[in-house]
């Protein structure tokens, strides 16, 4: 019997490392080893095979999928940086009315120190800056929010209050102060009265609207009521504390209030609902230029009157004037946590309530007072409330937003 050797089984070898990535990822335990045979004859030793077989197969897979996401979010990932950059840039331009505070003191310190730096932005420039930023408030406004706004009497009657009772209170008690405690003259008494006599500041408004930006049109309404009233009012009110009637030209004060308030607002209202695009395009350039113009307000009429302030009665005025505006905050204030303690939006509220209350317009004043009384004393105090006020509110604005922060 003749014997036949088995017929000779070939075994090829093909060894591939697996894609494993270098330096993002490293697996723990290395897989092993992809080995392909091929057996061309022998289906016993083939089964054999397959019974012991190694498959890492799917583990490469895994690998190579985790290799290929990780290189999807590595190039999904890249793209965003220069748009992480733009997008700060602009930030840092809407969070520029965070430097207001820190601006208007610097205005301060640099008209007492170089007064020429600001008399160039003399009266005439006052409308169309206080205009421009009626403007900035109407441009991040809506029409709903007006309409919302006129739905609370209550509030605009507590602010006409404010405005007009508790504070010609308090400046005809801090008028009586000066003369008969401190001995300073009449004509500076009578100054710290009409400070108190005349309307809210348009500064009160952009004050809230940093704040409380929910709450700007309801300090839109109550400021321009309040104007509006102003040319009845003040006159009034003069004639009652100070014992002189100040006629005021009403034509004036009306146009005056067309040109600072309500043009300028309507304006941002219709470019913010027919022109959205324009209107998000120049949004994130407003904040810094009323940081400018808002400077230019706090630092001309202090430059302008700079005699007057540094008079041997300024330091005693300039204390007086602090803490006239300082009880009118807290008044404003707290009187408003008493009457609408149940409101749940009573804190905006209050801080609203507060500026109206504490801000008004000096520069109205500080004009009355060059025009009517022939004695320059006069013009003292509205002079030094006009920087007084603009850095006690914008104070309170830097306090305030921290806090809500």
């Amino acid at each position: 019997m003749a014997l036949h050797a088995p017929p000779t089984t070939h075994l090829h070898f093909q060894i591939r490392r697996p894609n494993v990535p270098r330096f993002r990822h490293r697996l723990p335990n290395p897989p092993p080893p992809n080995l392909t045979f091929r057996v061309p004859h022998s289906h016993s030793l083939l089964f054999s095979l397959r019974s012991h077989s190694i498959s890492p197969i799917c583990r490469c897979a895994s690998v190579n999928s985790l290799d290929s996401d990780s290189d999807e979010n590595y190039a999904s990932e890249s793209p965003q940086i220069p748009q992480r950059n733009k997008v700060s840039f602009v930030e840092l331009l809407k969070k520029s009315s965070s430097f207001l505070p820190h601006v208007t003191i610097a205005s301060t310190l640099l008209a007492l120190v170089f007064p020429p730096s600001f008399t160039w932005f003399t009266n005439r420039y006052y409308a169309p800056a206080l205009g421009f930023l009626m403007f900035a408030v109407g441009v991040n406004s809506s029409e709903k929010d007006f309409l919302e706004a006129f739905k609370r009497p209550a509030a605009i009657f507590a602010g006409y209050i404010g405005q007009f009772v508790v504070k010609p209170l308090l400046g005809y008690i801090f008028g009586i102060i000066s003369v008969a405690i401190f001995g300073l003259p009449t004509p500076v008494g009578a100054g710290i009265m009409l400070v108190s006599c005349v309307s809210g500041a348009q500064l009160s408004n952009y004050a809230t609207f940093l704040t409380d930006p929910q709450m700007a049109p309801l300090s839109i309404v109550m400021t321009s009521l309040s104007t509006a009233t102003a040319v009845f009012v003040t006159p009034f009110l003069s004639l009652l504390l100070i014992g002189k009637r100040l006629p005021v030209d009403v034509k004036g004060m009306v146009s005056s209030i067309l040109q600072i308030v309500v043009t300028p607002i309507v304006a941002g209202l219709l470019l913010n609902r027919f022109l959205p695009q324009i209107c998000n395009a120049i949004r994130p350039f407003l904040p810094p230029l009323s940081v400018l113009v808002t400077a230019c307000c706090v630092g001309a009429p202090l430059a302008i009157n700079i005699e007057s302030v540094l008079s041997p009665f300024g330091l005693t005025i300039l204390l007086l004037i602090i803490t006239f505006h300082l009880t009118a905050f807290i008044a404003g204030y707290f009187l408003t946590g008493m009457a609408f303690h149940g409101a749940p939006d009573v804190k905006p509220l209050q801080r609203t309530l507060s500026y109206e209350t504490g801000m008004q317009s000096s520069l109205l004043a500080l004009a009355l007072a060059n025009r009517f009384f022939q004695d320059p004393l006069v013009g003292v105090p509205p002079a030094i409330s006009t920087v007084v006020m603009s850095l006690m509110g914008f104070s309170l604005v830097m306090v305030w937003t921290i806090r809500k922060e």
